[in-house]
């Protein structure tokens, strides 16, 4: 017996001299994260550049107006001849911009009126700190076609601006004449919109988190640092992303105000619920999917919506990945073309 509590005794110093360098080890690991990240928030305060010069998203003349209900908003325009004006919408992300529709508006800049805005929060459009909504977003664009244009347009919309694209069209259908919608999101199972989709309380949660004054823009200042951008817009092209997008990607997003939007975006504000029965399936108007491989959503439910509304088709082109308009510009353009020629 004595010989048994004996190693039992000389057991224990052992263990607990495991578990102190456990705890010192851990200890260590969390110091050291926590200087890196205190180190990152310095860094981003006083060293990273929010204001760069931003050059043009498009080789076209600019313009300026506020609108009734989004406010100071820009917008790309080229007028060479009559025909009916087409509106372009980019997507909603850490860097959108009106570059993300450049390849269409040059093509068609010839050919009819072209529009090309800066949603809110992006590009040389107001970036204030204020709530970002995808109401704010439908107001924008309604702002455009009915102040500025005041004519019926065809509109493209891109990805998460699908979303505001219908719902502007959905409240007040007399300004559109068709929708196109490219790599739409809103098509995921169960009628919702994307995984990130976090309206209410939830939303509201998480964008406190997100956007506190001490780390918000710390944490934007890495989802836009140019190696994070080529990896987030990867995930859209077949091929490496080209270099001019990635660069103007980076500029835009490091400006006065860059954070605000997209601190709402990734904390899942700017999605509609149920946009696909309660805005895309109450549409009358003639609209255009065009789409294939996406890395951001998935098209589960698009077959169910076409075959119940004769007004929707789509267009699978292939093989893309959300922005087809650069993997394959002539077939994509052509495709519009024809869905507008049958209007």
């Amino acid at each position: 017996m004595a010989r048994r509590s004996l190693r039992k005794r000389n057991r224990t110093p052992g263990l607990v001299r495991a578990g102190w360098g456990l705890a010192t080890g851990l200890s260590a690991l969390v110091g050291a994260s926590l200087a890196a990240v205190g180190g990152w928030i310095a860094y981003s305060k006083l060293a990273v550049d929010h204001d760069m010069d931003l050059p043009e998203a498009i080789p076209a003349p600019r313009y300026k107006f506020t609108g009734k209900r989004a406010g100071p908003l820009s917008y790309y325009m080229e007028s060479q001849t009559g025909g009916v004006p087409l509106v372009l919408v980019h997507s909603v992300n850490a860097a959108g911009s009106a570059y993300e529709m450049r390849s269409i508006f040059e093509r068609f800049r010839t050919q009819r009126p072209v529009y090309a805005l800066d949603l809110p929060g992006f590009g040389f459009s107001d970036r204030s700190p204020r709530e970002y909504s995808p109401e704010l977003y439908e107001g924008a664009l309604l702002d455009l076609v009915e102040e500025v244009i005041h004519t019926p347009v065809d509109m493209v919309a891109l990805s998460l601006g699908s979303e505001f694209a219908a719902r502007a069209a959905k409240t007040n259908p007399t300004m559109f004449r068709s929708l196109a919608l490219i790599s739409p999101s809103g098509f995921r199972e169960r009628g919702g919109s994307e995984p990130a989709q976090a309206n209410g309380e939830d939303g509201d949660s998480a964008y406190r988190v997100l956007s506190n004054p001490l780390w918000g823009g710390p944490l934007y200042d890495l989802l836009a640092t140019r190696p994070s951008i080529r990896f987030f817009l990867k995930k859209s092209f077949t091929g490496e992303p080209p270099q001019d997008f990635v660069e103007y990607a980076y500029l835009t997003a490091h400006q006065p105000g860059a954070e605000n939007a997209p601190l709402y975006f990734v904390s899942g504000q700017l999605f509609t619920r149920r946009v696909r029965p309660e805005i895309y399936e109450r549409l009358e108007l003639p609209v255009l999917v065009l789409y294939d491989q996406d890395g951001y959503t998935n098209f589960e439910t698009l077959p169910g919506v076409l075959d119940a509304h004769a007004n929707w088709k789509a267009v699978r082109i292939a093989p893309t990945r959300g922005l087809p308009h650069f993997d394959k510009p002539e077939e994509t353009f052509q495709v519009l073309q024809d869905f507008w020629s049958s209007l």
